[in-house]
C-alpha cells in the first residue's frame, strides 16, 4: 500500500505539473495502484493526516502562489491557469490555505503555507499484536433509530450521544429481540462517510442490532449484502481506545494485510462496558475485501 500512495502523489505532482486546472481523477489513481478509491482515499487520510482532496488543493495553491510571486501574470489568468473560473472563487480558495490573499503574497512575497510534497515511508511497528478474526457474513439488515451526525475522531460525539439518549425507554431492548446473526448485542453503525473521513463531516449513525428476518415497520434499515468483515477487539478506556485501534486499522493493519476496506457500515458491538471505570470491550467491525 505504501508504494501505491507513493504511485498516487506522483500521478497527482505530475498533472498538476502538466495542467493544474484539471481535476484528479481519484478512481484513476487508485485503479493504476490495482485497489479501490475508497479504500486509497481512506489510507492517504489515515497515514498523511488530511484528506487527498486536501493535499491536492494545498499543492495546487503553492503552485499558483509561486505564479504570483515569480511572473508578472494577471490574477484571472493565474487562477483559470489553476482551475478558478474567476478571481474571486480563486482568492476564497487561496486564502483558506495561505492565511493571506493573492494580492498580499504578490506585494509582499508572502505570507504562504506551503505544502511540501508527500512521501510515504514503511516503518517497522507492530509489536503489539492486534486481535483480529475475518468473518463472512450472510444478507442482513442493520435495524434500529438512526440520525445524521457529524464526524469525530477523537473523544465523545455528543450528537452521537444526544440521540442515543433521545430513543424511547425500553427500545434497546425491543431491538435486542430481533438480533439473530452476528455480529452480537446493540450495535452502534456508522454509514455513508465520507470517502476522506474528514472531521466535521456528515455520516449516518444508527444505534441497532443485526437481524436477517424481516425489519418491522418504524425502524430505519441499512441493507448489508453478503461479505466479509475484519473484526478488532479492543479492550481499555471508552472511547480512546476504539478510536486508536480504529485509526491503528489503517496506519497498521490494513498495510500489512492482503486486504482492502470496501464500501459499506462500519460497527462497534460493545461486549462489556464498565461504567465506574469508563473502559469496555469492544469488537470492531470493518467490511474488506482480497488487495
Amino acid at each position: 500500500m505504501i508504494a501505491v500512495l507513493n504511485l498516487a502523489v506522483d500521478a497527482v505532482e505530475a498533472q498538476l505539473a502538466d495542467d493544474p486546472s484539471l481535476a484528479v481523477d481519484v478512481a484513476t489513481l487508485a485503479a493504476r495502484g490495482g485497489t479501490s478509491e475508497h479504500h486509497l482515499r481512506r489510507m492517504f487520510a489515515s497515514l498523511a493526516g488530511m484528506p487527498l482532496s486536501d493535499y491536492v488543493r494545498r499543492r495546487r495553491m503553492a503552485l499558483a502562489a509561486a505564479d504570483l510571486v515569480g511572473t508578472d501574470d494577471d490574477l484571472l489568468t493565474i487562477a483559470v491557469r489553476h482551475g478558478y473560473g474567476s478571481t474571486e472563487a480563486f482568492g476564497r480558495a487561496f486564502r483558506a490555505v495561505h492565511g493571506a490573499g493573492p494580492g498580499d503574497v504578490r506585494r509582499h512575497g508572502g505570507p504562504t503555507r506551503t505544502q511540501p510534497r508527500l512521501r510515504f515511508h514503511l516503518s517497522v511497528e507492530g509489536s503489539v499484536p492486534m486481535d483480529t478474526r475475518i468473518v463472512t457474513l450472510p444478507a442482513l439488515h442493520l435495524v434500529g433509530h438512526a440520525a445524521r451526525v457529524p464526524l469525530v475522531h477523537e473523544g465523545v460525539n455528543q450528537a452521537i450521544a444526544d440521540h442515543v439518549a433521545s430513543l424511547p425507554a425500553g427500545s434497546l431492548e425491543d431491538l435486542r429481540r430481533l438480533n439473530d446473526v452476528e455480529p452480537r448485542g446493540v450495535l452502534s453503525v456508522s454509514d455513508d462517510l465520507d470517502p476522506d473521513r474528514a472531521e466535521g463531516t456528515e455520516l449516518t449513525y444508527l444505534q441497532g442490532v443485526a437481524t436477517t428476518s424481516a425489519p418491522p415497520a418504524g425502524l430505519d434499515v441499512l441493507e448489508v449484502a453478503t461479505g466479509t468483515w475484519a473484526v478488532f477487539r479492543t479492550e481499555g478506556p471508552h472511547p480512546a481506545a476504539l478510536q486508536d485501534t480504529w485509526a491503528a486499522t489503517a496506519t497498521s493493519w490494513f498495510p500489512s494485510q492482503p486486504w482492502r476496506l470496501r464500501p459499506g457500515p462500519e460497527i462497534v458491538a460493545v461486549q462489556a462496558y464498565d461504567v465506574a471505570a469508563g473502559t469496555a470491550t469492544c469488537d470492531l467491525w470493518l467490511p474488506v475485501a482480497p488487495a
